[in-house]
């Protein structure tokens, strides 16, 4: 299982900071999260994923007790 860290909206849809899931890669966990939580999908272009605290540019392979946190995009003014 992975341990998935949710800040801001994603945080406010799922109404969790955390959750676990059950995946391979990154691409399968945006997948199902979208699954359970279909507001999520909307957000995936812009959100900024991090595995194990480093940004995940592209599909990331993952392994049991890994974290992943998923963020919104960023806005300053």
């Amino acid at each position: 299982m992975v341990k998935v860290k949710l800040f801001a909206n994603f945080r406010e849809i799922a109404g969790k900071k955390e959750i676990e899931i059950d995946a391979k890669d990154t691409e399968e966990l945006l997948e199902k999260l979208a699954k359970i939580y279909p507001e999520f999908k909307k957000l995936y272009d812009y959100a900024i994923l991090m595995v194990n605290g480093n940004i995940a540019k592209s599909n990331v392979k993952l392994k049991k007790d890994d974290t992943v946190a998923i963020f919104p995009p960023l806005s300053g003014g």
